[in-house]
């Protein structure tokens, strides 16, 4: 079981690297499945990589709910990896969440403060809501 799904998510990686979005996405649901056989979600960095690059494949098909799913689910799979918050929160971003976004990032500098890209993501979700406001949206 271990070998399968080590060559299962080994395969997605290359598929992603590859922009063979259908296949890695196939590829990762596939692992994900298999972990989920051998046991529930636990501290598994791999399986929260998987759920996350996922996540950031529906994310380039605009799919933002069904990213926003993996995303969480990498989060719970994995609490101290960045990545996914940074993810989660540029959705967020898009979708015009700024007080989640901002949470989002700010967690991300958290776990990792020379996070440079949440580091400007979070400025830059600061300035948006000030605006909003100003703006009386």
């Amino acid at each position: 079981m271990q070998r399968e799904a080590a060559a299962l998510l080994a395969a997605a990686h290359t598929e992603l690297a590859a922009q063979q979005l259908a296949a890695a996405e196939e590829l990762y649901g596939r692992y994900i499945a298999c972990c989920a056989r051998a046991a529930p979600r636990g501290a598994s960095r791999d399986l929260a990589t998987a759920f996350n690059n996922r996540g950031h494949i529906k994310y380039l098909r605009v799919e933002f709910a069904a990213a926003m799913e993996d995303y969480a689910a990498a989060i719970e799979s994995q609490p101290g990896f960045e990545v996914p918050y940074y993810n989660r929160g540029l959705v967020l971003y898009r979708l015009g969440c700024f007080d989640e976004a901002i949470k989002d990032f700010r967690k991300v500098l958290e776990l990792n403060p020379q996070f440079e890209d949440a580091a400007l993501s979070l400025k830059q979700a600061i300035l948006d809501k000030e605006e909003k406001q100003k703006r009386g949206y």
